[in-house]
């Protein structure tokens, strides 16, 4: 993956200098929510002291300042003193087990965790108020289990029973939980979704087969974009898998599933597809949105995905962004949009009509659709001489 080796505290400094997220994930190849997650955790506040901590730092205090007020609890709780004998200790700390955790019983007075284990499991059974206590204690986690619509887990409950003056620790919480078979909702949610929508499941059609048997079998589309000085270019094209023709394509100032259905309506009024096709991209929210995926059901068109996180699963629209971006985009120094647009249009048709593709036994697009039409095939696009431009759209949204 992309992002294993990036420098993240330089990625967040791009972002504290203005620069968008948008901008930086699609440069880095991360997912938005990574990269807030490393927003969170390499941003630094200043105390009153003036000294500069990190996110993560303060979560590190944090920690470390509730371990040690859970030990003062401890402390104040008990009835003996650190100095007393190991044995006393022991018996007074018994009282308290299952309220805090083992490590902080323990390193509140000096006493040895194994040793701690041992004495509790030996006396388990002659502690009366043990059992009644995790009786009480099971009662009250079902409770608040219940009022939060089985959605807390056992940290949230955790944190809900010491609002209430109930102490306990994570671990016990978790136990009690599985002897009474709790589970937080969060657990199994997007399985159980899954399971009920099972027809809505993405699926990917292609499994890395690029191949396809005749024109308008399958088309394969993704969305790019190009900082022309201030401005963030969006181009959303389709590309038939047969001939790797670019169909269609549409630039817009903004990346929207109303980008993706206009170029999809391009391609479909010029190239008429016959019942059965596949439209392939990645799962970004512009392709799996709820407008797009009932605009292809309207055409009776069967929706692919990639996996997430598996650009190769899209392999052709990626190469032909990264030639375009080679030959055209990155040689020229455009001085308006509408000089971006122009050039972008003139490459298509270069790209369609004149660049041979090694994948077509070094055939341009064009010549490959109209072998396919010398054999006896269908025209693709319903007249045989019509010019490429007729079969690629560049309006702006």
């Amino acid at each position: 993956m992309k992002h294993w080796n990036l420098d993240k505290e330089t990625l967040v400094n791009r972002y504290h200098q203005g620069e968008s997220v948008s901008t930086i994930c699609a440069d880095a190849g991360i997912a938005r929510s990574t990269f807030y997650g490393w927003i969170k955790l390499h941003t630094t506040t200043v105390t009153e002291a003036g000294n500069k901590v990190s996110a993560a730092e303060l979560i590190k205090l944090k920690k470390a300042n509730e371990r040690l007020s859970n030990m003062v609890q401890v402390l104040q709780k008990v009835d003996c003193r650190f100095s007393a004998p190991p044995k006393e200790k022991l018996y007074a700390l018994e009282k308290l087990y299952g309220q805090f955790s083992v490590h902080v019983l323990c390193d509140a007075f000096g006493v040895d965790r194994g040793t701690y284990y041992n004495h509790v499991l030996r006396n388990k059974k002659k502690i009366n108020s043990y059992q009644a206590r995790r009786d009480a204690l099971s009662a009250k986690i079902l409770e608040v289990y219940n009022e939060s619509n089985q959605i807390f887990g056992a940290n949230k409950i955790k944190v809900v029973l010491a609002g209430q003056g109930i102490f306990t620790s994570v671990k016990m919480v978790s136990a009690l939980m599985q002897e009474m078979n709790l589970e937080s909702v969060r657990l199994s949610a997007k399985k159980n979704y899954e399971r009920l929508y099972q027809n809505r499941k993405k699926k990917d059609h292609l499994q890395l087969d690029f191949s396809a048997k005749e024109p308008n079998e399958i088309w394969v589309s993704d969305v790019t974009y190009f900082r022309l000085k201030e401005t963030t270019l969006y181009i959303c094209a389709i590309v038939d898998l047969y001939s790797r023709r670019v169909v269609a394509y549409k630039c817009s100032t903004k990346q929207s599933s109303q980008l993706v259905s206009s170029t999809f309506k391009a391609a479909y009024e010029i190239r008429k597809p016959p019942k059965g096709l596949i439209f392939h991209s990645d799962r970004g929210s512009i392709y799996t949105s709820h407008s797009f995926r009932s605009l292809l059901q309207s055409f009776n068109v069967e929706q692919s995905f990639s996996p997430s996180g598996r650009p190769c699963h899209n392999a052709v629209m990626e190469s032909f962004y990264s030639t375009l971006k080679k030959e055209e985009l990155y040689r020229v120094d455009y001085h308006s949009i509408n000089e971006f647009k122009k050039r972008l249009e003139q490459y298509i048709e270069f790209y369609n009509m004149k660049r041979p593709h090694s994948t077509l036994r070094f055939m341009t697009p064009n010549e490959y659709e109209e072998r396919y039409v010398t054999r006896g095939g269908e025209n693709p696009i319903g007249k045989s001489k019509q010019n490429v431009q007729n079969s690629i759209s560049s309006q702006e949204q």
